[in-house]
């Protein structure tokens, strides 16, 4: 039997930091958003890009670097930001590092 809801006691549990690599794993998709969690090791990243969607980056645990289009911010644990479409952006960990990223789906067409 399917349940109607997702219940994790602990987000950290979800996903094993590799050794030099970049993790992901989509936790939740519906019509209106995609949640995916991120596993950083330490000095790894996601290079300047950008995204057609509006979304929300959550760091759940670690630090890193987050680039805002020309701002740049230290960020840890409970840090949260939100962005909107084709706003340059890109990730570092300076730490082991774990995110969420949430993608907001656009429902007007």
């Amino acid at each position: 039997m399917t349940l109607p809801y997702q219940f994790n006691e602990s987000l950290v549990d979800l996903i094993a930091i590799q050794p030099d690599s970049t993790v992901s794993r989509t936790l939740f998709e519906d019509e209106t958003v995609k949640i995916v969690m991120f596993g950083f090791a330490a000095n790894q990243e996601l290079s300047e890009h950008t995204s057609s969607r509006s979304a929300m980056i959550h760091i759940i645990s670690g630090r890193g670097k987050i680039t805002l289009g020309d701002d740049s911010y230290d960020v840890q644990e409970n840090a949260w930001m939100q962005m909107s479409p084709r706003l340059p952006h890109s990730v570092f960990a300076t730490t082991d590092m774990i995110m969420l990223l949430y993608m907001m789906k656009d429902n007007s067409k």
